[in-house]
Protein backbone atom coordinates (compact mmCIF):
# COMPACT_ATOMS: atom_id res chain seq x y z
CA UNK A 1 0.00 0.00 0.00
CA UNK A 2 1.50 3.25 -0.66
CA UNK A 3 1.76 6.10 1.73
CA UNK A 4 -0.57 8.71 1.65
CA UNK A 5 -0.06 11.84 -0.41
CA UNK A 6 -1.40 15.41 1.66
CA UNK A 7 -1.58 18.58 0.15
CA UNK A 8 1.53 19.97 2.00
CA UNK A 9 3.31 17.75 -0.15
CA UNK A 10 2.22 19.08 -3.34
CA UNK A 11 4.15 21.48 -5.22
CA UNK A 12 2.65 25.14 -4.84
CA UNK A 13 0.90 25.31 -8.54
CA UNK A 14 -0.74 21.67 -7.78
CA UNK A 15 -2.23 23.03 -4.74
CA UNK A 16 -3.45 26.69 -6.46
CA UNK A 17 -4.93 24.77 -8.91
CA UNK A 18 -6.81 22.33 -6.37
CA UNK A 19 -8.12 25.42 -4.62
CA UNK A 20 -9.15 27.32 -7.59
CA UNK A 21 -11.32 24.00 -8.99
CA UNK A 22 -12.29 24.20 -5.15
CA UNK A 23 -13.97 27.79 -5.28
CA UNK A 24 -15.18 27.75 -8.91
CA UNK A 25 -17.19 24.65 -7.06
CA UNK A 26 -18.16 26.19 -4.15
CA UNK A 27 -21.31 27.73 -4.36
CA UNK A 28 -23.80 28.83 -1.73
CA UNK A 29 -27.00 26.98 -1.85
CA UNK A 30 -29.72 29.01 -3.73
CA UNK A 31 -32.65 30.56 -1.93
CA UNK A 32 -36.42 29.11 -2.15
CA UNK A 33 -36.89 30.83 -5.01
CA UNK A 34 -37.49 28.91 -8.93
CA UNK A 35 -35.19 31.29 -9.56
CA UNK A 36 -32.78 31.70 -7.18
CA UNK A 37 -32.48 28.03 -7.70
CA UNK A 38 -32.51 27.80 -11.42
CA UNK A 39 -29.53 30.54 -11.16
CA UNK A 40 -27.81 28.32 -9.19
CA UNK A 41 -27.89 25.49 -11.92
CA UNK A 42 -26.92 27.84 -14.36
CA UNK A 43 -24.02 29.32 -12.78
CA UNK A 44 -23.29 25.47 -11.37
CA UNK A 45 -23.00 24.01 -15.05
CA UNK A 46 -20.77 26.90 -15.95
CA UNK A 47 -18.47 26.93 -13.38
CA UNK A 48 -18.00 23.33 -13.44
CA UNK A 49 -17.75 22.83 -17.48
CA UNK A 50 -15.02 25.47 -17.19
CA UNK A 51 -13.21 23.49 -14.48
CA UNK A 52 -13.40 20.55 -16.88
CA UNK A 53 -11.98 22.60 -19.62
CA UNK A 54 -9.08 23.93 -17.62
CA UNK A 55 -8.17 20.22 -16.18
CA UNK A 56 -8.07 18.71 -19.40
CA UNK A 57 -5.98 21.26 -21.17
CA UNK A 58 -3.41 20.36 -17.63
CA UNK A 59 -4.29 16.48 -17.84
CA UNK A 60 -4.84 15.68 -21.45
CA UNK A 61 -2.74 18.61 -23.15
CA UNK A 62 -0.12 19.48 -20.57
CA UNK A 63 -0.82 23.12 -20.52
CA UNK A 64 1.28 24.45 -17.82
CA UNK A 65 -0.65 24.81 -14.43
CA UNK A 66 0.10 28.71 -13.61
CA UNK A 67 -1.79 29.93 -16.64
CA UNK A 68 -4.47 27.32 -16.06
CA UNK A 69 -4.83 28.37 -12.51
CA UNK A 70 -5.47 31.92 -13.50
CA UNK A 71 -7.77 31.14 -16.60
CA UNK A 72 -9.90 29.23 -14.01
CA UNK A 73 -9.87 32.31 -11.22
CA UNK A 74 -10.92 34.54 -14.16
CA UNK A 75 -13.61 32.88 -15.40
CA UNK A 76 -14.86 32.13 -11.75
CA UNK A 77 -14.46 35.72 -11.02
CA UNK A 78 -16.44 36.49 -14.32
CA UNK A 79 -19.25 34.81 -13.23
CA UNK A 80 -20.25 35.64 -10.00
CA UNK A 81 -23.47 34.80 -7.24
CA UNK A 82 -26.16 36.37 -8.71
CA UNK A 83 -28.98 35.04 -6.90
CA UNK A 84 -30.07 35.06 -3.19
CA UNK A 85 -28.29 32.67 -1.39
CA UNK A 86 -30.36 30.48 1.30
CA UNK A 87 -30.04 31.52 4.30
CA UNK A 88 -30.53 29.10 7.56
CA UNK A 89 -32.59 30.78 9.85
CA UNK A 90 -33.10 27.53 12.48
CA UNK A 91 -36.33 26.71 10.56
CA UNK A 92 -37.58 30.14 11.61
CA UNK A 93 -39.25 31.08 7.54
Amino acid sequence: MSEPVRIDSLPEPVVSLLRAVHDALDLPLPGLTDADERAYHVLMHDRASRARIVLAGVLADRHDLGPADAMLREWTAGAPVTYTPWIDRGGAV
